[in-house]
């Protein structure tokens, strides 16, 4: 049971100039919305211990090292893959797709860079062929994932076999090598359980670095000759039907981007809640109660008062209510001040979520929300089924990914390196030399 051989060509043989000019600029669309997210979660704790992390287990060898992301420390490809999957999933605010329930982007940005360091690769462009590629394996390997298997596993589990596939492309692996290291990094790629984090937020958030760390691990492995089992998710007789359109339909496209930097599943509630708090000229001192009725997952986020970040993002009550006290969520509404803000405190206690059967019966499809604020006098708004900003159908635009951007990391890179790392962004597969974007992100 080996991948379709088409498949493997797909991951080999795509260039650049085979892919349409609208997903190239999607791709780069996608680079510049996570090197902003990047920026922002290499100040969390998280990102600190991750990093220190790497540099004492995963110390850079004799032949290849990779730069952690915002940081200057070198250490292992497999380290720097999974410190910045890790320090990307830090702040909650990256890509993802609806029917993976979840983020290629986050695991496979780093592990691209990673390999492009380690193998000395410096064409931009060849690089960013990598990566549309990885993102098309990946969101088919992980509906795939959802479609033949109950439980939910978080996206390591199938961004470990997209990064595998931009590894042996990027290595040079013959076909026989490839089907090894996806196999390799489907059976150990963490098919961690999501729900068990979204009930108990911790700094295990959705296992994307660790999907990267086990793909880079895989395709370095395959090169020496490990052998693997298939990789069912891509190579199974019964999923042919998913991988069909490889090459003609790029589902890349099909990513969602976020304006908030929280679960995706509390996004709807949230902007249901700031329209209403802007149409209706809504004071916080004038709220009574928050009705949300939603889709089960979305319930399921029930922190009021989270102790830290994580708790913060995996929360419905909390932002919602951080939403109609400061009507904005950023990443400071998500920040130790903000956590002990009385204010945003009382207004999540305000905050009462019922399920819906007809919201639950369209996930993961449409994720939908329903927010219905009631004032001290009695008097009820209520917002019509909302959707978050960011999907296909409600896409931002290109000014506010960039506007968004620079809201993450100027505060961290400085407004001049932020404009800088900008440009050099938007030239990549335009001639240009990949150290453009990578002395940008290497140094703190």
């Amino acid at each position: 049971m080996e991948p379709d051989p088409a498949i493997l060509s797909f991951i080999h043989d795509t260039r650049l100039s085979d892919v349409p000019d609208d997903v190239v600029a999607f791709g780069r669309r996608c680079v510049l919305d996570l090197l902003g997210v990047a920026a922002a979660g290499s100040t969390t704790p998280l990102a600190t211990i991750i990093a220190d992390h790497v540099v004492e287990q995963f110390a850079a060898g004799p032949r290849a090292s990779a730069p952690i992301f915002f940081d200057g420390r070198r250490v292992s490809p497999t380290g720097a893959a999974l410190a910045g999957g890790m320090t990307i999933d830090s702040i909650d605010a990256h890509d993802g797709h609806r029917l993976t329930k979840g983020h290629a982007g986050c695991g496979l940005l780093p592990a691209a860079l990673a390999f492009a360091a380690a193998e000395g690769i410096d064409d931009a462009g060849e690089i960013l062929a990598a990566l549309v590629v990885g993102y098309e394996v990946a969101i088919r390997a992980g509906i795939v994932l959802h479609e033949t298997v109950d439980d939910y596993h978080t996206s390591g589990a199938w961004v470990a076999v997209a990064t595998a596939a931009m590894g042996s492309r990027l290595l040079g692996l013959d076909q026989e090598a490839t089907g090894h290291a996806l196999g390799i990094a489907e059976y150990h790629g963490p098919r961690s359980q999501m729900m068990r984090v979204i009930d108990h937020p911790t700094m295990l958030k959705d296992g994307s670095g660790w999907g990267a760390m086990a793909g880079v691990s895989a395709t370095y492995l395959a090169r020496c000759g490990f052998t693997g089992a298939p990789a069912i998710t891509v190579a199974g007789r019964e999923v042919t039907e998913w991988w069909v359109d490889l090459g003609s339909v790029w589902r890349i496209t099909e990513q969602y981007f976020k304006p908030h930097p929280v679960c995706r599943w509390a996004q709807p509630a949230v902007e249901a809640a700031l329209s209403l708090r802007s149409a209706h000229d809504i004071e916080p001192a004038e709220v009574a109660r928050i009705e949300v009725t939603t889709f089960h997952e979305a319930a399921r986020l029930v922190t009021r008062h989270p102790a830290n970040t994580e708790q913060a993002q995996y929360s419905l009550p909390f932002p919602l209510g951080a939403a109609v006290v400061r009507g904005t969520l950023g990443a400071a509404e998500i920040s130790a001040d903000a956590l002990h803000d009385p204010e945003i405190a009382a207004m999540a206690d305000l905050v009462v979520i019922a399920e819906d059967d007809d919201h639950n019966r369209l996930f993961p499809g449409e994720r939908l929300a329903r927010v219905t604020i009631e004032l001290d006098d009695g008097n009820r708004h209520e917002s019509p089924d909302t959707y978050a900003s960011g999907d296909p159908h409600t896409a931002l635009s290109d000014m506010q990914i960039r506007a968004k951007f620079h809201e993450l990391a100027d505060p961290v890179l400085g407004a001049d390196r932020a404009d800088a790392l900008e440009v050099a962004v938007d030239a990549i597969g335009q001639g240009v030399s990949l150290s453009g974007v990578t002395d940008l992100i290497s140094g703190r």
